[in-house]
C-alpha cells in the first residue's frame, strides 16, 4: 500500500474512532436549541471537537510516544496518574455509552431485548476485533468509515437542501460558549490524546523503517483527514437540528430527535439507515478506544506478556456493566469528571504543540498547576449548589461560564516565560 493510500486509511480509521454514535446524538440537539444562532454554536463546538483534537494528533506526531509523554514534563508521577484518570474515564463512560446508544436506537426499537443482552453481545464482538489488532485500522478505514460517512452525508444534504420554514429562536445566552462546553461531551480532546497513538503503533508495525520525519507527516495528515470529516459532519448535524427545530416538541430527547430527523429527511427508510449507522459508528469507536488503551499498557508494561489481553478484557467487562444503563444517565454522570479533566487535557495538548522554547518543564508545571486549581470551582459546580460557589466564581473571570481556568492559565504561561527570559538575560 502506498503512503498516500495508507494515510487516508489511517485518517478514516481515526475519524471512525472519534465519531462514535454517542457523539452523533449531541450536535442535532445543540442545533435544535440554538435556532438561528446555530453557526455561532458551531464555532464554539468545533473548537473542542475538531481544533483541539487535531492539535492532539499534531502533538502525537511531534512526540511519537504514548499518552504518558504528554504530561511527563510536569513529572513522571503526575503523568502516570493523569493517564490512569483518563483511561478510567474513557473505559467507564464513552466506551460503554456506545453500547447504550446502540441498544436504545438500533436494537430495542426492533427487537425489544434487554440492555444487558445487547451490552454482552456488543462487547464480545468488540473483544474479537480488538484481539485482531493489526487488521482493525484496515477494516475501519477501508470499509466501515466510508459507509458511515455516506449515510450521514445523505441525511445532512437532504436536510439542508430542503429546510422547513419557521425556525425557533435560540435558547442560549452565549451560543459560542455553550457550543464549546457541549463539545466536552464528545470526549474528542481525550480521544485525540488516547487514539493518536494508534496510528503510530500501526505505522511501526507495518513500516518500522520509516523515518521520524516521514512518520510525523503521515500522522499529521491522517489527523487532518479525520478532523476535516468531523468538521463537515458536526456542522451539518447542528445545521439540520436548527432547521427542523420547529418540527419537534421542546423537551425532545437527543435520541428521539436524531431518529426524527432521519425520518424527516429520508422518510421511514431513514430509520433503517440510521440503525445501520448507529451500529457501525458505535462499534468502531468502542473498538478504537479499547485498542488504544490496550496498546498503551502493552507499551508501558513491556515485561508483562499479557498486558494487551488483560487490558482488553477489563475494558470489555466494564463496558458490559456500564453499557446496560440509560444513555442520558451516562451523559449526566460524566459532566463533573469532564469539567475537571478537560481543561488539563487542553493545556497539555497546547503545551506539547507549541515550540519547545516556550514550553519548558517550569512552564508545564505552573500552567498545569494553575489550571488544576481554577478548574475546581467548575467541577464542584456540578456536585454542590451553585449559590455556595457564588463568592468564589464572582472574583474569577469567566467562572460563571465554567471557563474560570482560561485566563489564569494564559497569564501563568506568559508570566513564567517572562520570568525565564529575565533570568536568562541576567
Amino acid at each position: 500500500m502506498n503512503k498516500t493510500k495508507e494515510t487516508f486509511v489511517f485518517g478514516f480509521a481515526l475519524f471512525a474512532g472519534f465519531f462514535g454514535a454517542g457523539n452523533l446524538i449531541l450536535p442535532p440537539l445543540l442545533g435544535f436549541k440554538s435556532g438561528e444562532d446555530w453557526w455561532l454554536v458551531t464555532l464554539g463546538f468545533i473548537i473542542t471537537t475538531t481544533i483541539i483534537p487535531l492539535l492532539a494528533i499534531f502533538a502525537h506526531a511531534k512526540l511519537q510516544g504514548t499518552l504518558f509523554d504528554f504530561g511527563k514534563k510536569v513529572s513522571p508521577i503526575f503523568s502516570l496518574i493523569f493517564c490512569f484518570c483518563l483511561f478510567t474515564i474513557t473505559i467507564a463512560l464513552p466506551s460503554p455509552r456506545t453500547a447504550a446508544v446502540t441498544h436504545e436506537m438500533a436494537i430495542a426499537p426492533f427487537f425489544g431485548t434487554s440492555p444487558l443482552l445487547t451490552s454482552v453481545i456488543y462487547f464480545v464482538m468488540v473483544f474479537i476485533f480488538v484481539m485482531n489488532r493489526n487488521k482493525v485500522l484496515s477494516i475501519l478505514g477501508k470499509y466501515l468509515t466510508p459507509i458511515i460517512v455516506l449515510i450521514l452525508l445523505v441525511i445532512i444534504a437532504v436536510g439542508i437542501c430542503s429546510p422547513v420554514a419557521g425556525m425557533n429562536p435560540s435558547n442560549f445566552e452565549s451560543p459560542i460558549i455553550s457550543g464549546l462546553l457541549e463539545g466536552y461531551q464528545t470526549y474528542d480532546a481525550l480521544a485525540g490524546m488516547i487514539m493518536g497513538g494508534i496510528v503510530l503503533v500501526s505505522i511501526n508495525n507495518s513500516k518500522n523503517k520509516m523515518s521520524f520525519h516521514d512518520k510525523k507527516i503521515m500522522i499529521a495528515k491522517s489527523g487532518l483527514i479525520a478532523m476535516f470529516g468531523l468538521l463537515i459532519i458536526y456542522a451539518g448535524l447542528i445545521a439540520i437540528g436548527a432547521y427542523y427545530n420547529g418540527q419537534f416538541g421542546e423537551h425532545i430527547s437527543r435520541t428521539n430527535l436524531l431518529s426524527g430527523l432521519a425520518v424527516k429527511t429520508l422518510g421511514h427508510v431513514g430509520s433503517t439507515f440510521l440503525s445501520i449507522l448507529i451500529a457501525l459508528a458505535c462499534f468502531t469507536t468502542a473498538v478504537t478506544i479499547v485498542v488504544s488503551i490496550s496498546d498503551f499498557f502493552k507499551a508501558y508494561f513491556k515485561t508483562f506478556k499479557h498486558g494487551y489481553l488483560i487490558t482488553a478484557i477489563i475494558c470489555c467487562l466494564v463496558g458490559i456493566a456500564v453499557g446496560q444503563m440509560d444513555v442520558k444517565y451516562i451523559i449526566d454522570i460524566a459532566l463533573p469528571a469532564l469539567m475537571f479533566v478537560y481543561p488539563l487535557c487542553i493545556v497539555l495538548i497546547l503545551l506539547n504543540v507549541i515550540p519547545i522554547k516556550f514550553a519548558s518543564e517550569l512552564v508545564f508545571r505552573w500552567v498545569v498547576l494553575i489550571t488544576f486549581i481554577f478548574s475546581i470551582p467548575d467541577f464542584l459546580g456540578f456536585i454542590i449548589r451553585n449559590e455556595n460557589l457564588e463568592p468564589v466564581k464572582s472574583i474569577i473571570p469567566l467562572a460563571n461560564q465554567n471557563l474560570g481556568w482560561v485566563l489564569p492559565a494564559i497569564a501563568t504561561f506568559i508570566l513564567v516565560n517572562l520570568f525565564k527570559k529575565s533570568k536568562a538575560s541576567d
